[in-house]
């Protein structure tokens, strides 16, 4: 393979920063093809689900609801309280495996697909450049041009319109948290009623502002850690956009004897949004974008040969070898990835349409008075959905002799409310044998599921007890 020229991105650094250490701005031009077609229609499906999620409700609730306030997660239906937190590890644990199996078979497809930085970069942001500014020559043409009227309207338009859009984006962010409503009821009122929302806004805008108007594909480089994770992730068998350098080689202009089929046109450069020459193997910045793929194909076609030159394939059929897609790597991340779908679901079938906890009060653990022996707790039940429910709450596993004050009748939660009472239960003297355990149950008076917490009733040693009843006894038959 030739050594690339002056200025032409190297390998050997990132291609995004400069022989003096400056950045190196990229101007991608526009590409055309089977891929980009669909990775368009994909995006803007993408942007429609992740901006349609606040407007619309599963379980009365939208999409996506993250509750600070109330403390209350809902998510496609269903609803965590601050307590059912844990859960979500093993749901991110299996969307972890399941990203792990995914980067091993079809490398970094999420990457070039689906992530929001990629989708809201490529189809939206640079969609506005392109608009106003035009292809890439145009666009470095108007960068190194002198300052003009010209120049000064169509960099306020661009990024008049950037910041618009940063802040629509970013005001349906925050309806993940406080509601669509709620957020209307910001945007019609002075930011002096709502200064933490107001700052929040301003600043987030700025941020996404920033990154997609100037930090841009830096993002993926330098903060992601994705790039780097791939590299431990895939193998010479795994699903890589590549250069066949078997065909390819040696580069030379059409018509040129012996020559691959590479023509050195540099098309797969100019259009590669991280400034890499997919030629010169699989590198750490490309993420999969496929842009490389149809301008390579465009330029084949026109010369009258064969597809593919560019294209999905694994590094080791590129050499000519046999992909293997049933690998140890591979068998290990699916494995992985089946437990963790399958600990992350029995995580989401756990949780109940209501929590309850037990505590005990403050003080002293127990109380002996003259005929009981008392403990005091303290419960509380939030109901988690937007309607009223009532509830019985029940003691279970005791021994008898136990009396229940508190809690002795049926109890009505409000919609997405929640309660706290004491519940004393007492055990008279004669009945008591010691500590125990029993349950604290809550059900729903429907019937419809029940939950339960195992509670310990403290007290002193029984034997202690009936020597200080004895004691007692004698005490009183001295005086008689």
């Amino acid at each position: 393979m030739p050594a690339p020229t002056s200025g032409a991105p190297s390998r050997e650094s990132v291609t995004t920063i400069q022989s003096d250490g400056s950045r190196r701005f990229l101007y991608p031009s526009d590409t055309h093809g089977r891929f980009t077609t669909a990775r368009r229609y994909s995006a803007y499906a993408l942007i429609a689900f992740y901006l349609s999620l606040p407007w619309f409700k599963v379980g009365g609730f939208p999409a996506v609801f993250l509750d600070v306030a109330e403390r209350r997660f809902h998510l496609f239906g269903v609803t965590f309280a601050a307590q059912d937190l844990w859960l979500l590890f093993f749901v991110i644990t299996g969307l972890g495996f399941s990203l792990f199996f995914i980067t091993a078979l079809l490398g970094r497809v999420w990457c070039g697909w689906a992530c929001p930085q990629t989708v809201f970069l490529e189809h939206v942001y640079r969609r506005i450049e392109r608009w106003i500014e035009g292809d890439a020559v145009k666009r470095r043409a108007l960068r190194d041009a002198p300052l003009s009227a010209e120049k000064i309207f169509k960099r306020t338009l661009k990024h008049g319109l950037y910041v618009l859009v940063s802040a629509v984006i970013t005001h349906l962010f925050l309806a993940y948290y406080v509601s669509l409503p709620e957020v209307w009821d910001m945007i019609r009122h002075a930011p002096a009623e709502h200064w933490g929302a107001f700052g929040f806004m301003a600043i987030a805008t700025g941020i996404l502002y920033f990154n997609f108007a100037w930090f841009r594909e830096q993002l993926c480089i330098v903060i992601c850690p994705y790039g780097r994770i791939q590299s431990a992730l895939i193998d010479d068998h795994s699903l890589v956009i590549g250069y066949d350098a078997r065909r390819g080689e040696p580069r030379g202009k059409a018509g040129t004897p012996e020559a691959g089929a590479c023509v050195d046109c540099n098309r797969c450069v100019q259009v590669c949004p991280t400034g890499i020459d997919i030629r010169q193997g699989l590198q750490m910045e490309c993420i999969g974008c496929t842009a490389c793929i149809d301008a390579c194909d465009d330029v084949m076609v026109r010369l009258h040969r064969p597809k593919g030159l560019v294209r999905y394939d694994s590094q080791k059929a590129f050499t000519g070898s046999r992909t293997r897609w049933i690998r140890p790597r591979t068998v290990l991340y699916f494995v992985l990835l089946l437990a963790g779908a399958s600990v992350a679901s029995w995580a989401i079938s756990t949780v109940k349409p209501a929590n309850f906890g037990v505590t005990r009060m403050t003080g002293a653990p127990y109380i002996v008075d003259e005929t009981s022996v008392r403990n005091q707790f303290l419960v509380r039940i939030v109901n988690k959905r937007n309607t009223p429910a009532q509830f019985v709450v029940r003691i279970d596993h005791a021994p008898d002799g136990i009396r229940q004050t508190g809690f002795d009748a049926v109890v009505t939660v409000g919609p997405m409310g929640e309660l706290v009472q004491p519940l004393i239960l007492q055990q008279t003297r004669a009945s008591y044998h010691g500590p125990f355990h029993f349950r604290i149950g809550v059900e729903e008076a429907a019937g419809k599921f029940k939950l339960a917490r195992e509670v310990e009733f403290l007290g002193p040693e029984a034997r202690l007890l009936r020597e200080d009843e004895e004691e007692k006894r004698e005490h009183d038959r001295s005086k008689k």
